[in-house]
């Protein structure tokens, strides 16, 4: 398994593409959430250099519940609509920010942060989760990081058995 940073060959696009099919086949044959949600957390932090946190807030009600994660301790709770955690959810739409101390209502729950990723984790068209990684490198995250991610979140998303959610 190599690094998106270290990966040598072809496009930071290709090593993403590559490393999907990684991920694809680490999360085959298994369909638990929790299971497959530890897996891809850690599999993400292996993967993606300069992150210091990679992991879920589980949708419950009208906030995020913390979920597996990679890093230091994290908040618990976030409300919908709060940071970019929340602002992920109530919006369904993937929040990158290349500076997370100019973000207006950041939680900083390790002050290390410097920007942030956020993708919604829909399934027939309802919130489950956010996958939410930090990076102490402020503008770490790139358009193609961003797209990168998003496609391993729909892998996750194919693997796992969502129908105790719905």
């Amino acid at each position: 398994m190599f690094t998106i940073e270290t990966h040598s060959t072809g496009s930071l696009k290709e090593s993403y593409q590559e490393l999907n099919a990684q991920l694809a086949a680490l999360l085959s044959g298994e369909r638990d959430f929790i299971c497959n949600a530890a897996q891809f957390s850690a599999f993400v932090m292996q993967t993606v250099t300069d992150l210091n946190w990679s992991g879920f807030y589980f949708a419950r009600g009208e906030e995020l519940v913390l979920g597996p994660y990679v890093g230091k301790v994290a908040c618990t709770r976030i409300p919908f609509g709060r940071g970019v955690c929340g602002k992920a959810a109530i919006t369904l739409q993937t929040q990158r920010i290349e500076d997370v101390h100019a973000f207006d209502g950041h939680i900083a729950c390790d002050a290390a942060s410097a920007s942030e990723v956020v993708i919604p984790v829909v399934v027939n068209g309802k919130l489950i989760a956010v996958f939410d990684m930090d990076s102490p490198k402020i503008s770490r995250f790139s358009e193609i990081d961003q797209a990168g991610l998003e496609s391993f979140v729909a892998t996750f998303v194919a693997a796992t058995d969502f129908s105790w959610t719905i």
